[in-house]
């Protein structure tokens, strides 16, 4: 047990989601942790969000007003500029919550000063017996830069037996409920803004390990997610953003040595995955990975900067499997991760 409570802030990005802030607010209200502030960071948006807080949260919850949507990355930086707390939560609006779910991150968190960011155990709100697709059990990365978690393989997800209960160090922890203390946020610079949203997470977790930090997932802290609130998964615009956004992760925290080989396999594979959608006849879907590599292109030429962090090669971080999950899901029928990844 904590003989001190570190300050919490848990910080709700929304973007017109009235609905999920009527539905959800309550069970985050009722977290049980002693040292908690909650701040709604308005994205611009255009229904009457920031009237229903105000007028039914004014004295137990902050808003922070934004002047444009500037995404989920872009949202958050600016954001928590004018938060004050020794730890972050950054919760989706689409979340519900436990009454427990803040104590045992922060313990193992306050236990373990490696540790930077932690994620709890994600459901699926809608069947709360599985697991969920936007982290699940804590996120992994294979050789060629793809990430999964345990719990879920693209869009394969398992029920949640306790087969992944154990406290482990992870690739990178879900933004859907992205536990960071705030000493790492500075130290990362926080997310980049260039992403928008989709892949800025496991981007900032590269980073923090890149600079000594541990991610975590703690299991004994769950909540439940309704998923796609925003942008639902089959959108073209996700998929855009979320191919986009993998290659410049890639291209910016990669070890020279592997850089080459491993974006070439990946826009290979890319134009298998297109040829497929093609066949299909999933125009706008493979219109989106051409868009999606055009401003892989732009942001190179145009925007990429040096970075100072010392990339090491990508084996040798926490949470990375050195096969192709591609491979290993399409090829071999290795739907799990216990299938995959076999415990020692």
């Amino acid at each position: 047990m904590l003989k001190d409570y570190p300050s919490v802030a848990v910080v709700i990005l929304n973007y017109n989601g009235k609905k999920f802030l009527e539905k959800f607010l309550p069970s985050v209200l009722g977290t049980n942790y002693p040292n908690l502030n909650i701040v709604i960071a308005d994205n611009a948006s255009t229904d009457d969000s920031v009237i229903f807080v105000k007028t039914n949260y004014a004295t137990q919850i902050n808003v922070i007003e934004l002047k444009n949507n500037i995404g989920f990355a872009g949202g958050y930086n600016e954001a928590l500029q004018y938060v004050e707390a020794e730890y972050f939560v950054l919760l989706n609006s689409d979340v519900e919550v436990t009454d427990n779910w803040v104590m045992p991150i922060i313990e193992l968190m306050e236990q373990n000063p490696q540790i930077g960011a932690c994620q709890p155990k994600i459901r699926y709100y809608e069947d709360k017996k599985m697991l969920e697709y936007a982290g699940a059990a804590g996120g992994f990365i294979d050789r060629w830069g793809y990430p999964f978690a345990r719990g879920r393989i693209f869009d394969t997800l398992e029920e949640d037996c306790g087969q992944y209960n154990d406290i482990v160090p992870i690739f990178w922890a879900t933004g859907a409920a992205l536990f960071i203390k705030k000493n790492a946020w500075v130290d990362v610079k926080g997310f980049d803004s260039y992403f928008f949203a989709h892949q800025e997470e496991v981007d900032l977790c590269w980073r923090l390990q890149l600079l000594g930090w541990k991610v975590y997932s703690c299991p004994q802290s769950v909540v439940y997610h309704v998923g796609g609130g925003t942008l639902p998964k089959s959108n073209p615009r996700k998929l855009y953003l979320n191919i986009r956004n993998s290659l410049i992760m890639l291209s910016k925290n990669l070890d020279k040595k592997e850089k080459f080989g491993k974006l070439l396999s990946r826009l290979v594979l890319d134009g298998v995955f297109g040829a497929k959608l093609f066949l299909t006849g999933k125009w706008r879907e493979v219109w989106a990975i051409i868009q999606a590599h055009f401003g892989y292109y732009r942001w190179y030429f145009t925007v990429k900067k040096e970075h100072n962090l010392t990339a090491v090669p990508l084996r040798m971080l926490d949470g990375v499997v050195n096969q192709s999950i591609v491979w290993a899901y399409y090829a071999r029928g290795k739907k799990y991760f216990s299938e995959i990844i076999r415990k020692k």
